[in-house]
């Protein structure tokens, strides 16, 4: 069952142009978001939440299209860019407070589950803690209103191998929960352990949107990682 649907999705820059972005995101399971730097991936990200307004397309998440229903929607997703970047001064506690305020279905007893997972201190501030715990703290607070879909933007930056393995165990629990994740991501170790898709944009356009077997198998060649396939394919499009 598609929960997000990415229809034709463009939005253009002066330097750069997203150009006809579709893919579907189902329900329970795991996809994996890969391309070099600058290739779309956080405009994308950005303009299925409207965060940036696209050009053209559409997004629809549980068959509802965003423009009109975005408040609802928003209350049934969680998002997360990687780290804490507002009120770097306020103690955590005092920005979960304010967070809870905005979803009625938060729940507290996850939210002291993550702390608790992620060895947060809710007394410190978002300006005393590593890149790593920032990152933890921006999680927890999108994980804490049983959201239906997680679009995370680049969640496992300055984990740990550690961290990032515990992070990536509780992706797989939040799936097997019937929750949609669409993780971008540089390391591409992360989706080997744990991604059920693979949506490789390059340039601005999809080269592929599949399940991890057909992307193996219509783009990789024999015993290759992700990673070596990727790198393979980003050098030959350099050299075309």
């Amino acid at each position: 069952m598609s929960i997000v649907e990415v229809d034709r999705l463009c939005k253009d820059y002066p330097s750069f142009h997203l150009k006809d972005v579709s893919f579907t995101i189902e329900k329970g399971r795991i996809a994996g978001f890969i391309g070099r730097n600058g290739a779309g991936k956080t405009t994308t990200i950005k303009s299925m939440l409207n965060l940036v307004h696209p050009s053209g397309g559409a997004v629809r998440y549980f068959g509802l299209p965003l423009k009109e229903n975005e408040a609802e929607i928003k209350r049934r997703i969680g998002y997360s860019t990687g780290t804490v970047n507002y009120y770097p001064k306020k103690k955590l506690k005092d920005l979960a407070a304010v967070t809870r305020t905005f979803y009625p279905n938060w729940d507290e007893a996850a939210y002291r589950e993550y702390l608790n997972l992620f060895a947060l201190d809710e007394n410190k501030a978002p300006a005393e803690l590593s890149e790593g715990m920032k990152v933890k703290c921006n999680l927890a607070m999108a994980l804490s209103h049983k959201a239906e879909v997680l679009i995370l933007d680049e969640p496992t930056s300055g984990l740990d191998p550690f961290s990032r393995d515990e992070l990536l165990d509780l992706f797989v629990m939040l799936k097997e929960r019937g929750v949609a994740i669409l993780f971008s991501t540089h390391i591409t170790s992360d989706l080997e352990k744990c991604a059920d898709d693979i949506i490789y944009i390059r340039n601005g356009q999809i080269i592929l949107a599949s399940d991890t077997d057909t992307f193996r198998r219509e783009l990789g060649e024999e015993s290759e990682t992700l990673e070596q396939t990727m790198l393979r394919l980003e050098r030959s499009a350099r050299n075309v």
